[in-house]
């Protein structure tokens, strides 16, 4: 295979089975990282759902692990502080060239592309009938109850890039424990909760959560 027909190798969508150990999808990422700066592989954006486990951004702050013991903690080396994974999560891992374009994400515009991954799940969402929203000054995708005045966060993004090309990503609460998320303050917002797509009366299977994430990136990122 030429240098060129490497470089214009079609997206690949994984999907793991069962759980996937976090130091091992680390060890995948930084390795398939390094392939696609090396031009010897495709891009990749691969679903996980992990056991459970809590893990440190760079400005996770100490105070925010309120119960250091519950499950197994990580430094993630991404951007952000401190997320949950766990079952019933679909974690999803995105690793691009970004000296590229891709759809509305504009070439070495790491602010451009965070956008791109929050309109990913907005659009994803919105297949749901669930309505993410944005919030000036916190990451993540959130969902407002108009009538109490309460809002929650349903979508964490955290990114890291090396080289020009981006891993980590997103992670959508399709049905995990919630209760599972109070070990820590979840990226450093203690004054909203986190929710999830059962937990907003709908009852959606991973696989049809990964079957809008996959609708929903070709709008955004394109093909």
């Amino acid at each position: 295979m030429t240098e060129i027909e490497l470089l214009h190798r079609p997206l690949e969508w994984r999907i793991a089975e069962g759980l996937t150990p976090y130091p091992e999808a680390i060890t995948a990422m930084q390795a398939r990282v390094a392939a696609i700066h090396a031009g010897t592989a495709a891009e990749c954006v691969w679903l996980v759902e992990h056991p459970p486990l809590y893990t440190a951004g760079t400005s996770a702050q100490a105070a925010d692990l309120v119960d250091p013991t519950r499950f197994p903690t990580f430094e993630a080396g991404r951007g952000g502080q401190w997320t949950y994974h766990g079952p019933g999560q679909r974690t999803a891992y995105v690793m691009l060239d970004l000296t590229r374009a891709h759809g509305d994400v504009r070439a070495r515009d790491v602010r451009s592309y965070v956008h791109a991954l929050e309109e990913w799940l907005i659009r994803a969402l919105d297949r749901f009938n669930v309505v993410g929203e944005r919030r000036e000054g916190r990451v993540g995708i959130w969902v407002a109850d108009r009538a109490t005045g309460t809002e929650a966060k349903i979508g964490a993004i955290g990114v890291r890039v090396t080289r020009w090309v981006s891993w980590h990503g997103i992670a959508l609460n399709v049905e995990p424990s919630l209760d599972h998320f109070g070990g820590i303050v979840p990226c450093g917002v203690a004054e909203h909760g986190v929710t999830s797509l059962a937990a907003l009366g709908r009852p959606v299977t991973m696989a049809e959560a990964d079957a809008a994430l996959r609708a929903a990136w070709d709008e955004v990122f394109g093909l």
